[in-house]
Formats: structure tokens, C-alpha cells, sequence
């Protein structure tokens, strides 16, 4: 069950980070705004696909954990991070059926101001949902 539930926090995060340090600046410094909104909208779309799934595993698994040894035993940690995990799980969301789907609207439309502007909003919502991945994994570290 641990090692599901890392495998899946792992892909999740390290996508995020992928896409915000990697693969969005690359494609901001060497495509037009069209090429690189479409880029970016099909990118996202495959990796929100894993996210989804990082989200099944990442739940059933924490609840599996949580419920072996009893929500009252399990460290403050334990805690802190199912907390922190579904405030990521509604942000995601919100993401996904909010500007994400404007995006790939705007994309379909060839608008790529409003492209773009959604792109960002992505971008600053998954900035967000890093910081909270990372303070979730410290929470489990230092609450023991």
C-alpha cells in the first residue's frame, strides 16, 4: 500500500514540476503562442489523465493506511495529510473542469489571448497544488 501510495504522489508531483519548470518555460522561449497553447493543451490532457488515476490510488490506498491502524492511532501526520490531500484533490478538480476546459475551449477557437490567460491560471493553480504536495510530505516527515 506505501509504495502504491508514493509511486502515485511521485508521478503527480513530479509532473507538476515537470511541467512548470521544464516543459512550459521551453515551450514559452521556442513556440509561437499557437503552437505552444496547443502543445500545451494536448500535454496536459494526456498528464491529467494520470492525474486522475494518481488520485484513486493516492485515496484508496491513504484510506487503506488510515483504517489498518485506526483513524485515533495514526500520527498527526497521517492527518495532516489526508487534510492537505483533499484540499489538492477539489484544487485539482476545480483546475480540470474550470480553466482547463477553457483552455482547450480557446484552443478549439484559435483565441489564444484568452489561451494563454488560461494557461496561466493553470499554471498558478498547479504552482499552488505543488506547494501543497510538498507541505503534505513534510507533515508526514516532522508529525510522526
Amino acid at each position: 500500500m506505501k509504495f502504491l501510495h508514493v509511486l502515485a504522489a511521485i508521478a503527480w508531483l513530479g509532473g507538476i514540476g515537470f511541467m512548470l519548470f521544464a516543459l512550459r518555460p521551453a515551450a514559452t522561449a521556442t513556440l509561437s503562442p499557437p503552437e505552444r497553447l496547443m502543445l500545451t493543451a494536448q500535454a496536459l490532457k494526456r498528464f491529467f489523465t494520470l492525474v486522475w488515476v494518481t488520485i484513486v490510488i493516492l485515496l484508496l490506498t491513504g484510506l487503506a493506511m488510515l483504517m489498518a491502524v485506526g483513524m485515533k492511532n495514526a500520527p498527526a501526520g497521517w492527518h495532516a495529510m489526508l487534510g492537505i490531500g483533499l484540499v489538492m484533490f477539489a484544487l485539482f478538480g476545480h483546475l480540470y473542469f474550470g480553466p482547463f476546459r477553457r483552455l482547450q475551449l480557446a484552443v478549439g477557437k484559435t483565441d489564444w489571448a484568452e489561451g494563454t490567460r488560461r494557461a496561466g491560471q493553470i499554471a498558478t493553480l498547479a504552482t499552488v497544488n505543488l506547494g501543497l504536495g510538498v507541505l503534505a510530505i513534510a507533515a508526514v516527515y516532522f508529525l510522526v
